[in-house]
């Protein structure tokens, strides 16, 4: 009896079976086009793009002939699977912090994804590299300088272009965040320079150092332009930290102290991109920026160890010499137990818990530290 009403009514049930069975293939076939993680389409942004230095470097330097490489041991010993990444910490770094906070996954190199047969660039891309500076005199040749990612990045946004099309690929990178990390390098480079020299502007004569700070502010406007340019439209500045107390800077004052000239370049380049990018954000009404002032941030850090969890802020866990800072962390360095207790990881990169610390503060905080909004609220945007 079954069989005969089926036969009875099979052209009309055929015909809507059919038309199911195509129905879910073809939204299949799309779902398979457009499927992004779970936590990605949870995520008030859909992708990072992250340019800077080895704050921010996953695994870039990796693939480049260089000396600045954290691709062995000890780096990553509190990595899951205790590997060496890439990273120049003893874990995860800043953007890998960022990213969990913002639901999605690490954003890969930008040399391991290129290399790959189909990269898949609509889900981040991290081209940040140890050693970059805004100056293309930093480090020259021996990472990938901040000029040289601007232009991979523009090399990602036609890729985009062409797979997404214009308006589409206009609008995921609206929508994405853009997180940059960039001026640390130049600024030690300048105060290793000029450690030993008087650099007290006399009656009427120019501060050297804030020459040098206005040079690095007037290349960086047009880096940030060309970034606006590429499509991004939320910003998040990462400051220069208190780089005259890395370990490596502290090694040069027979007393060990911090660097006034590199601290106090930090806070005014700090302070020129904010007015930067307040000018940018008053020019173009659909451009939004926080900026995290990393330099107050980590300073207490530095000047109450003890009220942040820490009990060495000044040496480095891992190295060799005098407070770790004569050579930096290889195999054959000393590391200390306890990397939770150490503000600094190396002579001049932070610990993972360093890192994690000061990603929260920039994420949920409010200003003087980050503004004129914190992450939470720029992403939301």
């Amino acid at each position: 009896m079954g069989a005969a009403t089926v036969t009875k009514s099979s052209p009309a049930v055929c015909s809507m079976a059919v038309a199911a069975v195509a129905f879910m293939a073809a939204a299949a076939a799309v779902a398979s086009l457009i499927a992004v993680p779970a936590a990605a389409a949870a995520s008030p942004v859909p992708a990072i793009y992250v340019l800077g230095d080895s704050l921010a470097d996953v695994g870039n330097n990796n693939h480049l002939v260089t000396l600045l490489k954290a691709d062995f041991p000890h780096n990553g010993i509190d990595y899951p699977g205790k590997k060496a990444t890439g990273r120049f910490s003893n874990g995860k770094n800043s953007v890998d912090f960022l990213a969990e906070n913002l639901g999605l996954a690490t954003s890969p190199p930008y040399l391991a994804l290129s290399s790959s047969s189909n990269p898949n660039y609509a889900n981040g891309v991290n081209f940040a590299s140890g050693g970059a500076g805004v100056s293309n005199a930093t480090n020259k040749d021996q990472c990938i300088s901040f000029d040289q990612q601007i232009d991979y990045l523009a090399s990602v946004h036609a890729s985009l272009v062409q797979s997404l099309g214009q308006a589409q690929a206009t609008a995921h990178l609206a929508k994405s965040l853009f997180a940059i990390t960039i001026g640390s390098n130049d600024i030690i480079h300048y105060a290793k320079a000029n450690s030993a020299a008087k650099l007290t502007a006399t009656a009427g004569a120019a501060d050297p150092s804030q020459q040098f700070v206005d040079e690095l502010i007037q290349t960086l406007t047009g880096q940030l332009q060309r970034l606006y340019g590429l499509g991004a439209r939320k910003v998040l500045f990462l400051g220069t930290g208190p780089v005259g107390c890395t370990p490596s800077l502290r090694e040069l004052s027979p007393a060990k102290d911090c660097s006034a000239l590199a601290n106090g370049i930090s806070v005014r380049y700090n302070a020129a991109a904010a007015t930067l990018l307040g000018g940018m954000a008053a020019r173009y009404a659909d451009m939004h920026y926080a900026l995290f002032d990393s330099s107050a941030a980590l300073l207490r850090y530095i000047d109450q160890p003890a009220a942040y969890g820490f009990t060495e802020a000044k040496a480095a866990c891992c190295g060799l010499g005098d407070m770790n800072a004569k050579i930096g962390c290889t195999p054959l360095s000393f590391y200390c137990d306890n990397r939770t207790s150490h503000v600094f990881w190396d002579f001049y990169h932070p610990t993972e818990t360093t890192a994690r610390k000061l990603t929260s503060t920039a994420f949920d905080g409010s200003a003087p530290l980050i503004f004129p909004m914190n992450i939470r609220q720029l992403s939301a945007i």
